[in-house]
């Protein structure tokens, strides 16, 4: 037992399971690829037992399909899979807005967003030198919106949906350094994070939860850019999974 109170083998199948979610959203295994267990004991230098509970965990977060037969395959996911995993992020990030909202104790509680807002701004006009920073903020941001909802059980859902590809605040977070679109949208998005704390602040619930929906919306519009630019499209984790109906550019 470690200092932290995971067993050895707990740490074990936490790191299968890192390794494991990354390689499939790298690309490592195609979509529809049945995946062997004693081939990843071997691939992950793990033993079995890590190696089984990492394929039931991806299973239930849904990036593998449960085989009837027994074993596992990579899920390939449609563009209206991705499409609905935007909209219902958005409904429970629309969700703990409002819950932020109702149980907001005191104002400093929202020091933490604010902070975010004044750290996105001063990266403005979007390069490609500040995205990664960028895309730490936005993911800070959100996970304090989860915390400030104050609701063990909706901070759940959302981090079971978030490990999809496309899901998550920042996965469709992208720089194109040849167009404006950028900064364009980075100054969208920080205008809705100012909306959400200001509505929060004034326990205006109502207005909270639309500012969070709409803001997931940005994902959507940067989806549908995406889509027209494979070597854009290819860098975005996950890719590998998505299975297009017709050739990018032709959407």
């Amino acid at each position: 037992m470690d200092q932290s109170g995971a067993s050895p083998h707990t740490s074990q199948t936490e790191r299968v399971i890192l390794t494991l979610r990354e390689m499939l959203l790298r690309g490592d295994f195609a979509a529809g690829e049945r995946l062997a267990e004693l081939t990843l004991v071997r691939r992950l230098t793990a033993s079995r037992t890590p190696v089984r509970l990492a394929l039931d965990r991806l299973a239930r977060e849904g990036v593998l399909e449960a085989l009837p037969s027994g074993g596992f395959r990579v899920r390939a996911f449609a563009i209206a899979d991705i499409r609905d995993a935007i909209e219902i992020r958005g409904v429970l990030e629309g969700t703990a807005a409002r819950f932020a909202a109702e149980r907001l104790s005191e104002p400093d509680e929202l020091l933490r967003m604010r902070l975010c807002c004044r750290d996105s701004e001063q990266l403005l006009p979007m390069t490609l030198e500040n995205f990664v920073r960028y895309v730490e903020i936005n993911d800070a941001f959100h996970a304090e919106l989860w915390r400030l909802a104050k609701s063990a059980m909706l901070t759940r859902a959302i981090e079971g949906l978030i490990t999809l590809p496309f899901a998550a605040p920042g996965a469709l977070v992208f720089v194109n350094p040849e167009t404006d679109e950028p900064t364009q949208l980075a100054i969208l998005a920080l205008e809705h994070h100012r909306g959400i704390v200001d509505a929060i602040a004034n326990r205006e619930g109502t207005r909270a939860e639309a500012l969070a929906r709409e803001h997931a919306r940005i994902a959507r519009r940067n989806l549908n850019s995406v889509l027209t630019d494979r070597e854009l499209f290819n860098r975005i984790p996950g890719a590998s999974l998505v299975r297009l109906p017709v050739p990018i550019g032709a959407l």
